[in-house]
């Protein structure tokens, strides 16, 4: 493991340098013409798709995953199945994929899990968002899953101290709120024709993997996953389409979930790419749902 995390981090020094050089040279190729509105790629037209994630970008799972930073033509993740799937259309389509594996959405929920004992080498705000192309017409995110996981572990170490977990929690999703702005606004600036589509998350709790966590744990997972989910659906007020994960019933299918209970397996990730993804960026308008059953699995904090 200790390996494979070296691994990991030496790819993410790595690939900083790489992508960031490479996103110069499409600057160059393809100067930005200016900002135009951020709705769905028009039919045939060429898209510039930028994948902003943890290791779900890079299809860990699935039977053919990818190293970070490359294209990885054959892989079975969502990113790869839907960059086929949009030339199949036909677009013309440059891949950037930007998934560092482990990486949290947050800077903060980065420091904590860091004071904590967790690695966690990259956040999406320091390290993937500065590397998104000025050309890009076509962003997809999907956060939270692993700022998730650092935060529940750190409560359990006794992050809040004296504060309940519940008020710790609330402020801890309102600083994730305030990093997603960031991130969204970071695109914008970088990428102003850029499409952005958002996937929420589902509640961990009702995953695989929890099964077998007492109730406590799985609760601490529930709350914070699904105020998570509500920052992220948050962000359609600020013109980004939000493709709702949490309220799908068909998220929470077993059998489209890889050994780990946690990744999704090849099922599961062209069920995100062929049916929350492709849709939204052929034109279908897409809306979270505020409250769902799925959003309570287990009895609250």
């Amino acid at each position: 493991m200790h390996v494979l995390r070296l691994l990991v981090y030496i790819l993410v020094l790595a690939g900083f340098t790489i992508v960031g050089a490479g996103c110069k040279v499409l600057d160059k190729i393809n100067p930005p013409t200016g900002p135009t509105p951020s709705g769905p790629p028009a039919a045939n037209a060429a898209i510039r798709y930028t994948a902003i994630g943890a290791s779900d970008a890079n299809g860990v799972g699935a039977s053919v995953a990818c190293i970070p930073f490359t294209a990885c033509e054959s892989g079975t993740g969502y990113v790869p199945v839907l960059t086929r799937r949009l030339r199949a259309a036909p677009h013309e389509v440059t891949l950037t994929n930007l998934g560092i594996p482990e990486a949290v959405l947050s800077p903060a929920i980065q420091a904590i899990a860091r004071a904590n004992g967790r690695d966690v080498f990259a956040n999406f705000v320091d390290r993937e968002m500065p590397f998104v192309p000025t050309n890009a017409t076509l962003v997809t995110i999907l956060g939270g899953p692993n700022d998730t996981l650092a935060l529940v572990d750190a409560i359990e170490k006794g992050a809040a101290g004296t504060t309940s977990a519940r008020a710790y929690i609330d402020t801890q999703i309102a600083a994730f709120g305030v990093d997603y702005d960031r991130l969204v606004k970071g695109i914008k600036e970088r990428a102003p024709s850029s499409f952005i589509v958002i996937l929420n998350m589902p509640n961990l709790a009702g995953l695989p993997f929890s099964a077998g966590y007492g109730q406590p744990r799985r609760q601490l997972l529930q709350a914070v996953s699904v105020g998570f989910s509500r920052e992220a659906n948050r962000r359609a007020a600020s013109g980004v389409v939000v493709v709702d994960l949490m309220c799908d019933p068909e998220i929470y299918d077993r059998t489209r979930y890889s050994s780990d209970g946690f990744h999704p397996n090849d099922s599961g990730y062209a069920y995100l790419a062929d049916t929350k993804l492709l849709p939204v960026v052929n034109g279908r308008s897409s809306s979270p749902t505020s409250s769902c059953s799925q959003m309570t699995l287990v009895p609250n904090l």
